[in-house]
């Protein structure tokens, strides 16, 4: 299964504000958005059957987000995201926007997302099947880094293939 899915998505009029920049607001709907296609289409899990079904899902714990560059209205920018913790209870994702052809990295989000009982309204162990199925998924930084770490490390690396 692929371990970093990716996704081209066009900024939307509405979506700007008056400098027709992203609105920093919407940058986590988009970043959401797509990692919700990406969990249908490169791994057929539907998060709200599971929910239908299981009585269980999955419920934002913390964002951190860095925002490097604008993304402008009608730009084309591609969103990756990939998984780079599991516990028994939490999933850490990591998503990037970048401009369309990867040069050039406009933000960094990581979400904790909290398997979450429904029933309860309370935090949740993940099935010996979930986590047999997200295992395969892990996809950790080669070393430890906090956030602040990770976007710096990202801005090098993005700064010397775009040649800035």
């Amino acid at each position: 299964m692929e371990k970093i899915p990716e996704s081209k998505v066009l900024i939307r009029f509405p979506d700007c504000d008056p400098f027709n920049h992203l609105n920093n607001s919407r940058y986590i709907d988009y970043f959401i958005n797509t990692r919700e296609d990406h969990l249908w289409q490169h791994y057929q899990l539907n998060i709200y059957a599971y929910g239908r079904q299981h009585g269980k899902s999955w419920v934002v714990g913390q964002n951190q987000i860095a925002y490097l560059k604008p993304a402008m209205l009608m730009e084309t920018v591609v969103i990756q995201s990939t998984v780079l913790e599991l516990t028994d209870t939490d999933i850490l994702v990591e998503m990037l926007m970048w401009d369309k052809d990867k040069t050039q990295l406009k933000s960094v989000l990581w979400s904790r997302f909290v398997h979450f009982n429904l029933a309860t309204q309370k935090r949740d162990t993940h099935s010996k099947e979930l986590m047999d199925y997200f295992t395969p998924l892990i996809n950790p930084l080669s070393e430890r880094l906090d956030f602040e770490e990770r976007v710096g490390q990202l801005r090098s690396r993005s700064g010397r293939s775009n040649g800035s």
